[in-house]
């Protein structure tokens, strides 16, 4: 599943990653995404399929869990109630209006939909899941829903009312209730129901039979999408936050020996020397600037530029860990029961515990707001002409001119509000389900709350990119090298130096309009080649 290809995803159970993922959800969809070097760099339009050796799974287990039903045996979610009905006997005939009210009873989210990209995902890795032949339900079930995807018919989906636990119920159940033909779906960026679209395209709703409500809701899909499609934002901005960074180092006429190699080698974290590496890269060996200041006699520069390579290489770390527990995830079964039709078992268990994502989760946000706030010190250092020697707020005629005041205050501000969306969401927990489900993960919550931790330090990075590149112009006739001079420039292709007050929100936007886009990242590559992520 090469991520430079990835016009038809074959549905194995097993293959699913990050680029995938993303592919899925915004192939052929424009939005304006960059992906950063080594990344997807096209939006082509994928359709999915079901692997036949999937199919013949899944077919394996339906037919062993509908032989065991046969021979009278009483099987949880099959012929019982859920939850605390678990045991309650439900007879033959009301087997498949069992899971019909599943499914409508579970529909109880609330709040803003989820956008149709972030569901695009969420049905992709709920049919990923199936695929794995461990639930005891029909091939067709998954067929629907990649006929759904490469139909685009997307449900909308509300994006409150899971506690990650037993999986993401109440969201996964308005993505079966759009299945079923309830519910409702997106057209033209409006909310209809369903059953419209469906009657429009000439697609026949899905009609249950035992087992496969149960099975289209247990599992932890949602948290885990919102979570890779977050982690590829994340794992961008990293990458970016070293260039804005090496511009701010130049800029403050900072020293590039704290980046030697002979330092990581001592300290052997792999995201601390790969971040040191790319600022090296980014820096070049010296520049006019450089040579400006090297017998100015400063010993060394403040943390948040020496510590780059400590504090973007863990968050780097951090990243790299949390994208491989969600990828495991996103290729785990995490139904209830779970059938395991060649070694004779049908489990009761809890793989439906989103704990393990939610873990990762958690700390993803916590490393994206440490880097980010690294970042906004550095822009409090380029505004202080104490630390700085440039004009007070990078004003040229300060006084008349506020320069980037606000600029600076606005970052904080973000800064703060990413300090408290990073408590941790998992160590909450709430029984639910009359105490029959008494520890759960909030795990969804985690995995939404870091997106808007990504988007504030997307913000934040963009404004020590527009104040970096304010300095840098105060600087001339000297000149910045590497990979930091042809950044500079493609920002000024878009943001003009400021010699008064303008509206700066504008400039922030245009920034991270080129932080969404490949400009950035060709740049760097025609400068210095790709970097490491």
């Amino acid at each position: 599943m090469a991520a430079s290809a990835l016009k038809k995803i074959i549905l194995d159970g097993r293959s699913v990653n990050v680029e995938s993922v993303w592919q899925v959800a915004y192939g052929g969809r424009g939005g304006g995404h960059s992906h950063g070097p080594g990344h997807i760099h096209s939006h082509e339009p994928v359709t999915l399929e079901l692997a036949a050796p999937a199919r013949e799974k899944m077919q394996i287990s339906r037919s062993y869990i509908e032989k065991r039903v046969a021979a009278g045996e009483v099987i949880y979610g099959v012929n019982t109630g859920f939850g605390a009905f678990s045991s309650v006997r439900i007879s033959d005939s009301e087997i498949e209006q069992l899971q019909r009210n599943l499914i409508r009873s579970h529909s109880c989210g609330v709040g803003k939909p989820f956008s149709s990209e972030e569901t695009r995902a969420i049905m992709f890795l709920r049919a990923n899941a199936l695929a794995n032949g461990h639930s005891g339900i029909r091939p067709l079930v998954v067929d629907k829903i990649l006929e759904f995807l490469n139909r685009d018919i997307i449900p909308v989906i509300p994006c409150q009312g899971s506690v990650g636990a037993s999986g993401d119920l109440a969201p996964l159940s308005h993505l079966a209730l759009a299945l079923i033909g309830e519910g409702r779906a997106w057209q033209d960026g409006r909310e209809v129901p369903v059953i419209e679209v469906l009657t429009n395209r000439g697609v026949q709703p899905l009609e249950l039979k035992a087992k496969e409500g149960l099975s289209l809701i247990n599992g932890c899909q949602v948290m885990t999408a919102i979570g890779l499609l977050n982690a590829y934002e994340a794992r961008r901005l990293i990458w970016m936050a070293d260039l804005a960074g090496a511009m701010t180092l130049e800029a403050m006429k900072g020293a590039r020996s704290a980046f030697d190699p002979l330092i990581a080698k001592v300290r052997p974290h792999h995201g601390e020397a790969e971040t040191a590496r790319n600022l090296m890269r980014l820096l070049g060996p010296s520049s006019a600037i450089a040579e400006s200041h090297k017998d100015c006699g400063r010993v060394q520069d403040a943390y948040s530029l020496r510590c780059m390579p400590a504090v973007h290489g863990a968050a780097k770390n951090t990243l790299r860990r949390a994208i491989e527990t969600l990828e495991i995830e996103a290729n785990a079964s995490t139904d209830n029961p779970l059938v395991f039709a060649e070694d004779g078992k049908i489990l009761s268990c809890g793989n439906f515990h989103g704990e393990p994502a939610a873990f990762v989760l958690d700390f993803m946000g916590i490393a994206i707001s440490a880097m980010a706030s690294m970042s906004e010190c550095r822009i409090e250092k380029l505004i202080n002409p104490a630390m700085s020697g440039l004009p007070a707020f990078l004003a040229p005629h300060g006084g008349l001119n506020s320069g980037h005041m606000i600029v600076q205050v606005a970052a904080a501000s973000l800064v703060s509000e990413n300090k408290i969306l990073s408590h941790p969401a998992s160590v909450d927990s709430i029984p639910t389900s009359a105490d029959k489900e008494d520890h759960v993960s909030m795990g969804t919550i985690a995995a939404r709350k870091l997106g808007n931790i990504v988007k504030n330090a997307e913000n934040i990075v963009a404004m020590e990119f527009l104040s970096a590149a304010q300095a840098l112009d105060m600087l001339k006739p000297l000149e910045a090298a590497g990979a930091v001079k042809p950044a500079h420039e493609l920002i000024r292709t878009r943001v003009p130096y400021a010699i008064e007050d303008r509206v700066f929100s504008t400039d922030i936007e245009e920034i991270k309009t080129l932080i969404r886009s490949e400009a950035v990242s060709e740049c760097v590559e025609r400068a210095v080649g790709v970097l490491e992520i």
